[in-house]
């Protein structure tokens, strides 16, 4: 198998990991989402604190915002772009969720950022960061900005 065969199906593997880690958010299952992280993961999320580490914690991360979620949503991405090599691979993208119009959680897009290390086999989320923009001369978060 040459090296561009070797990265087109790790490629494939990291599209099939966000893909269902998506599903698995929308389900709000939480065993499942844990599962495509690496126990040493580092979480740079939208919410405080700067970051959480290890898995522990950011299943705590999880277990707090997922109740806020509406019952039923999808997400939608855009532009995802992922770079691989044998152990190592790193994406980025845009989403947000679709659903109920008025909830909040559906009025934004996302900025999303991660690095999947290969462990015995498996691809695990080594780090994300999920961010919004903001707004430099108010300070203040933009959550209104369309792709």
């Amino acid at each position: 198998m040459t090296v561009a065969n070797i990265n087109t199906n790790h490629e494939a593997q990291i599209r099939q990991l966000i893909s269902n880690q998506q599903r698995a958010i929308c389900a709000k299952d939480v065993d499942q989402i844990m599962s495509h992280y690496a126990n040493e993961v580092i979480l740079f999320d939208v919410k405080p604190p700067f970051q959480t580490k290890g898995k522990d914690a950011v299943r705590q991360i999880w277990e707090d915002c997922l109740p806020y979620f509406p019952n039923s949503f999808e997400m939608e991405t855009r532009d995802l772009t992922i770079a691989v090599n044998d152990n190592l691979a790193t994406a980025h993208w845009l989403f947000h969720f679709t659903g109920e119009q008025d909830h909040p959680a559906m009025k934004m897009w996302l900025r999303a950022t991660a690095v999947y290390q290969k462990n015995q086999g498996n691809w695990q989320i080594l780090h994300e960061h999920i961010s919004v923009p903001f707004a430099p001369e108010t300070s203040q978060a933009v959550f209104t900005l369309n792709p």
